[in-house]
């Protein structure tokens, strides 16, 4: 799994490789790439009631400058990164949070919560590492729907 370098709050915004970014919202980086991912995105854009969760890409300019920022591999399947109130979370940790800040059905991911961190971090990694073959590729930024659209930043 992605080991994130635990950062003080805000530090991107002093890192020169991170281009300007607006930071008033959640933000999930995630694969472009991947069909999982991109449900993903496209089912937070439709329980964000409240407007607030943005999206971006990790092949993106941005999306590889931060995860970068926070010591993961853009390249690698493991990294997910959940970025809120200029903190970082990432894999399963990150889903849980997204999934309560969502509120609503978002909270069923809640469950996982219960599950040990070990065996959290082994399904996180399974699923990661196998996504392409579970649900293949689609670029998550081809054709989004209007809620999608709305929400990505690159």
């Amino acid at each position: 799994m992605g080991q994130i370098v635990r950062r003080e709050r805000y530090s991107y915004r002093h890192d020169p490789s991170v281009p300007a970014f607006d930071d008033r919202g959640p933000i999930t980086f995630m694969d472009g790439e991947c069909a999982l991912c991109s449900m993903g995105a496209r089912l937070i854009a439709r329980l964000d009631q409240r407007g607030e969760f943005r999206i971006c890409p990790m092949q993106s300019p941005l999306g590889k400058a931060v995860l970068t920022h926070y010591g993961l591999d853009p390249t690698n399947p493991d990294s997910w990164l959940y970025l809120a109130d200029g903190y970082a979370w990432t894999s399963m940790e990150a889903v849980i949070r997204v999934g309560r800040r969502l509120g609503g059905l978002g909270r069923i991911v809640e469950v996982v919560s219960v599950i040990p961190r070990p065996l959290q971090g082994f399904i996180y990694r399974r699923i990661a590492r196998h996504r392409y073959q579970i649900l293949g590729r689609t670029r998550m930024c081809a054709t989004p729907d209007s809620r999608l659209r709305r929400r990505l930043i690159e």
